[in-house]
């Protein structure tokens, strides 16, 4: 049996929809009274997210979860990744914002993004870390329907989970999830799973399906915990960078690259190289293109570090600001080896 885990972003490339993976059916909330009764109180503290992906010719629906009333909402970092304009649709009072990325952790899959001019928005009741067997529903923008968010209930069935889960471009292992079997859709990343009273003890994030002679015979979904995901919002609200936690702007230097096998998040194609980032595409007139570099070229060192993958030098760029001016030795389609200086730019979150 074939089991594919997926992340729950809606991805839409021109009027096409990509990346949807058949998890079962997902019904509106109010298909029962206990649904009904939830919504009431979960709905109004959910967002819907729609990025535009400008570099990729395509655009994203996901979910969010509003933790601060001036707007501070909690999503998946998948949801984002790329974005370059986000606007957000608050649930509890119809109103569109702009949405601005304060910051992002890679490694467990959470962003923090900021509404701009939001006031007295309705936030989450966060509950308890769940035990297996207990009731849950999770809630998202399925689909990326907008509006009046869907649910889908059903129960944990584990804890402590690790999954690598993927789009179809990019891959991420993610470790101390909370397994469900309630059947998710693309759009519902970000959005919250909640108790039986309505509290939130995840954020929904991927589901898997699995595959007997192409039957759908199972389902399973992964939400982080939520005091997890809190933990690294309250970090990026004070400003505190980690290995893996990015605060503020993105630098870029306009390259795609082929990611590896190592869980890396750099581009389109899985290249099995451990030797250096293999470029997939130079963006026209970006620094990366006005130092030389060219599609199938490999980045091995990045200011004297080696590049072993696309992880690392998405790693090392995480760390540097736009403006600063970094060193780069690469080697082209013929091995001929090269070095040269760029000086990176702003670009989307990675």
């Amino acid at each position: 049996m074939m089991r594919a885990v997926k992340w729950l972003r809606m991805l839409a490339a021109s009027s096409a929809v990509a990346g949807v993976i058949a998890v079962g059916l997902l019904h509106a909330g109010g298909a029962s009274s206990a649904a009904g009764d939830l919504a009431a109180t979960v709905d109004p503290a959910v967002v819907d997210i729609r990025t535009n992906l400008a570099y990729q010719g395509a655009a994203a629906a996901g979910t969010g979860i509003v933790i601060s009333p001036n707007g501070l909402v909690l999503t998946n970092n998948h949801v984002i990744r790329g974005a370059t304009t986000i606007r957000v649709t608050d649930v509890g009072n119809g109103r569109t914002y702009k949405g601005t990325v304060l910051g992002y952790d890679v490694a467990h899959d959470v962003a923090l993004v900021q509404l701009s001019g939001a006031s007295g928005l309705t936030t989450a009741t966060i509950g308890a870390t769940p035990k297996v067997g207990d009731g849950v529903t999770a809630f998202g923008n399925a689909g990326g329907a907008g509006g009046t968010p869907s649910s889908a209930s059903g129960s944990v069935t584990g804890l402590g989970r690790s999954i690598t889960a993927s789009d179809g471009e990019n891959s991420e292992r993610l470790t101390g999830l909370i397994e469900i079997n309630a059947a998710l859709q693309p759009g519902d990343s970000g959005g919250p799973l909640v108790d039986t009273s309505g509290r939130v003890i995840g954020m929904d994030t991927a589901a898997s399906a699995g595959f007997t002679f192409q039957v759908q015979t199972s389902t399973k979904a992964y939400a982080i915990p939520i005091a997890h995901a809190l933990a690294i919002a309250k970090n990026i609200e004070a400003k505190q960078a980690t290995a893996t936690t990015h605060i503020g702007a993105t630098a870029m230097m306009g390259v795609g690259v082929a990611y590896s096998n190592d869980f890396g998040f750099g581009g389109a194609f899985d290249a099995g190289t451990t030797s250096g980032a293999t470029i997939t595409g130079v963006l026209a007139g970006s620094p990366a293109a006005r130092a030389g570099l060219q599609q199938g070229d490999m980045i091995t060192s990045v200011d004297g570090r080696s590049i072993t993958s696309s992880t690392t030098l998405t790693s090392v760029l995480l760390k540097h600001a736009p403006g600063t001016t970094i060193s780069l030795k690469w080697v082209d389609g013929l091995g001929a080896s090269h070095t040269g200086t760029l000086k990176l730019v702003s670009g989307p979150p990675q």
